[in-house]
């Protein structure tokens, strides 16, 4: 499978896209989400997190670089390295132990952390199109694969 291109309308098709994507990790693997200032990628973020069950605030984690969330009995980590400006400062933050346990990490700008982050099981790049996002899912990873697979069926 070369990859999923859906239309998204609007901020709550966002959502439930998110909600469509929670359902499918089930909480575990790794998503790169790319697409430019303002494209939706924070947005998509909150739905899939609160699509696995969490009720509070999702905040973006521009200036901490990443957000926790525990979630039962998942974990989830928000990263958004935008302000990141040398990759090897992830070597300080441990970014290893974030992907040590198939907890599901999400990350926000992952060409900031280029060489020193995991594949991803999906890349998922949104981009302006009309007055909606188009949003492009391409898989990594045999479960990336079966996601995208499950997800085409949203079109």
């Amino acid at each position: 499978m070369s990859g999923v291109e859906l239309y998204v309308k609007d901020e709550a098709a966002m959502t439930q896209l998110g909600h469509a994507i929670a359902e499918q990790t089930g909480g575990h693997g790794v998503l790169f989400l790319q697409g430019d200032l303002g494209a939706g990628k924070t947005t998509l973020s909150r739905g899939i997190i609160r699509g696995l069950g969490h009720n509070g605030p999702v905040k973006s984690p521009t200036f901490t670089l990443v957000e926790p969330y525990e979630i039962d009995n998942l974990r989830v980590w928000h990263f958004d390295l935008y302000r990141l400006t040398d990759p090897e400062e992830l070597e300080y933050l441990g970014i290893r132990d974030y992907f040590a346990d198939d907890d599901l990490c999400l990350i926000e700008w992952p060409q900031q952390g280029q060489g020193y982050l995991p594949q991803p099981d999906m890349e998922i790049t949104i981009k302006a199109h009309n007055n909606g996002r188009t949003v492009r899912l391409l898989p990594f990873s045999p479960r990336g694969k079966s996601w995208c697979g499950a997800l085409a069926t949203l079109t």
